[in-house]
C-alpha cells in the first residue's frame, strides 16, 4: 500500500503543502497545468530556500505585473517578507490577514486593505463554478471543491449564516484558489492509498481577524481542526492557516507517529517566515507501508517522478483486533467511542448486539487497527468506555487492491471506490459522502444519486471493454 506521512511540527499552510509536494517529486508541470486550467491570469514561482539550515521548496502564486526574469525577494529571518510592491505581487497563506467575511458584515468590522484584485471576495458558489468550468481533471475538481466546501461550512457555522452566503476574501483571492487547486492536482497525481499525519502544531499568540483579536488558532482554523490532535509549542506565531487546515481535513489522514513504512521520497515545503532555530517547513514522506515493504524487494530511488505505482496481487496484512463486551454503555457513548477510534487511525469499528451474563443485552465493540497503533487505541478504549479490560489479538487479512475513480452523473461528479485483483475490478461502490453531498445540492433522493453513479461507472466500464 502506498502511503504518505505529513510532519506538521511547524503547522501547515497552502503554500507549504505545494512546496512539500513539489519537493517530494511531483513534476512542476502538474501544478502549472492546474493553474493554467483555472484561467485566472496567475502563474507559479518555485524557489529553493533555507529554513534554519533545512533546504526547502517555496512556491508563490504570481499575479499582476510580474517580470519573469526578476529575482524573487529574499525572506528575512525577522518573519517579514521583503516585497517590491509594483513588480512582484505574491502573497502567502502562511500569514493570516482577513480570512473570510460574510456579506452581512457591519461597517465597523476590521477589514484590512486588499493589495490587488478580489476586493469583494468570491462566494462559495462562484468558486465552485470556476472550478467546475475549468479544464481540470475530474478528481482534481472534486478534491478542490471539497476543500472549499469545508472552508465554507466552518465559516457558515462561525457566522451563523447559510453556507452559500459566505464570501471568501483572502481565501477567495487568486493566490489562495491556486494554492488549493494546485495542491489538489499534486495530491491526485501521487495516487496515495492512505494519508497519515503527526499531531499539528498550531503555534501561539494572537491573530487579528475580521471581528477582533483571537488567540491562535483563528476561529475558522480551530473549527477545521476539530477532532484532530493539536498542540502549541516553540513559537508565538500562527502556524496553521484555514487553507492548510482545510486541505488536511479533506485528506482525512490517520493521526499518530509515522507508521512503519519504506520511505521513497521526502519533500520539505517552506513557509514564508524564517525564525531563528525553528525550521518553518512541512515535511512530506512517501513510500510503501510496512506490509508491502517487507514483501517487495527494495531498489534505490531518487528524486523526480513520484507518482504512479502498480500492484498485481491481493496484499496480506497483519492487523490487531481489540474487543470488549459492554452491557452498561449508552448508544451515545458507543457512537462517540467509534468516532474517536476512527480518528486515531482505526481501520474499522464494529458494534455487534450480544447477550451477556444474566441475560443482559449488550454490545460487542470490535476495533481493527494497524499493529503500531495498538497502544494508543488500547488507552483510548480503556479511558472512554465502561470496560474493565480488553481482548487483543493479531489476525491476518487479505485485501484487494483499492483505488478510486470518478464518474460524471446528471447530478454531479462522484468518486467510486474500486477493489481489484490482478488488474480485474471485482468490486465498485460510489463514495457515500460524495453521493450525500450531491443529493443535498441537487435536492434529489440519495438512492437515485447512488444508482446514477453505479450506472455511469458500468457504462464507462462497458465502453472501455468494447474499445
Amino acid at each position: 500500500m502506498r502511503i504518505a506521512y505529513l510532519d506538521c511540527f511547524a503547522g501547515i499552510a497552502g503554500d507549504m503543502c505545494l512546496g512539500a509536494l513539489a519537493d517530494a517529486g511531483v513534476p512542476r508541470a502538474i501544478f502549472e497545468e492546474a493553474v493554467a486550467a483555472m484561467n485566472l491570469g496567475a502563474t507559479l514561482r518555485f524557489d529553493k530556500v533555507d529554513r534554519s539550515g533545512i533546504s526547502a521548496t517555496k512556491v508563490d502564486v504570481m499575479e499582476g505585473a510580474f517580470m519573469a526574469d526578476k529575482p524573487a525577494p529574499r525572506y528575512a529571518p525577522d518573519d517579514q517578507a521583503t516585497v517590491e510592491p509594483h513588480n512582484w505581487q505574491a502573497k502567502t497563506q502562511h500569514q493570516h490577514r482577513l480570512a473570510h467575511l460574510h456579506p452581512h458584515a457591519e461597517q465597523d468590522d476590521v477589514i484590512e486593505p486588499q493589495t490587488h484584485g478580489d476586493v469583494h471576495g468570491r462566494s462559495l458558489t462562484v468558486i465552485r463554478q470556476l472550478i467546475q468550468d475549468s479544464a481540470l481533471a475530474t478528481e482534481v475538481k472534486a478534491l478542490a471543491i471539497r476543500t472549499f466546501e469545508l472552508l465554507g461550512r466552518s465559516e457558515a457555522k462561525i457566522h451563523n449564516v447559510p453556507v452559500d452566503d459566505i464570501h471568501f476574501h483572502e481565501v477567495g483571492a487568486v493566490d489562495a484558489i491556486m494554492d488549493i487547486v494546485a495542491a489538489s492536482a499534486g495530491i491526485v497525481y501521487l495516487k496515495i492509498d492512505a494519508w497519515h499525519s503527526s499531531a499539528v502544531n498550531v503555534g501561539g499568540g494572537t491573530v487579528r481577524c475580521a471581528h477582533g483579536v483571537f488567540p491562535v488558532p483563528a476561529p475558522a482554523t480551530a473549527d477545521l481542526l476539530r477532532g484532530m490532535p493539536t498542540y502549541s509549542a516553540h513559537i508565538e506565531k500562527e502556524l496553521v492557516t484555514p487553507t492548510g487546515a482545510a486541505l488536511l481535513r479533506a485528506l482525512s489522514p490517520g493521526f499518530g507517529p509515522q507508521p512503519a513504512m519504506s520511505v521513497e521520497h521526502i519533500g520539505y515545503g517552506a513557509g514564508t517566515r524564517n525564525p531563528a532555530d525553528f525550521p518553518n517547513v512541512l515535511r512530506l514522506s512517501i513510500g510503501q507501508s510496512h506490509t508491502e515493504a517487507h514483501a517487495l524487494p527494495w531498489t534505490p530511488t531518487s528524486g523526480g517522478h513520484a507518482g504512479g505505482h502498480s500492484r498485481h496481487t491481493a496484499s496480506a496484512q497483519t492487523v490487531s483486533v481489540l474487543e470488549t463486551a459492554l452491557d452498561d454503555a449508552t448508544p451515545q457513548l458507543l457512537a462517540w467511542v467509534s468516532e474517536q477510534a476512527l480518528r486515531l487511525g482505526a481501520l474499522d469499528v464494529m458494534l455487534t448486539p450480544v447477550i451477556m451474563k444474566k441475560g443482559r443485552p449488550g454490545t460487542m465493540l470490535t476495533v481493527l487497527v494497524n499493529p503500531e497503533d495498538t497502544g494508543k487505541l488500547e488507552q483510548m478504549l480503556l479511558r472512554e468506555t465502561t470496560t474493565l479490560g480488553l481482548r487483543v489479538r493479531q489476525d491476518r487479512r487479505v485485501c484487494l487492491d483499492r483505488g478510486h475513480t470518478t464518474v460524471d452523473t446528471a447530478y454531479g461528479t462522484i468518486r467510486v471506490k474500486t477493489g481489484s485483483l490482478a488488474g480485474e475490478t471485482l468490486n465498485a461502490h460510489p463514495e457515500f459522502e460524495d453521493c450525500r453531498r450531491v443529493a443535498e445540492e441537487s435536492d434529489v433522493p440519495l438512492k437515485r444519486v447512488q444508482a446514477a453513479a453505479i450506472a455511469a461507472y458500468l457504462n464507462r466500464s462497458e465502453s472501455e471493454t468494447r474499445s
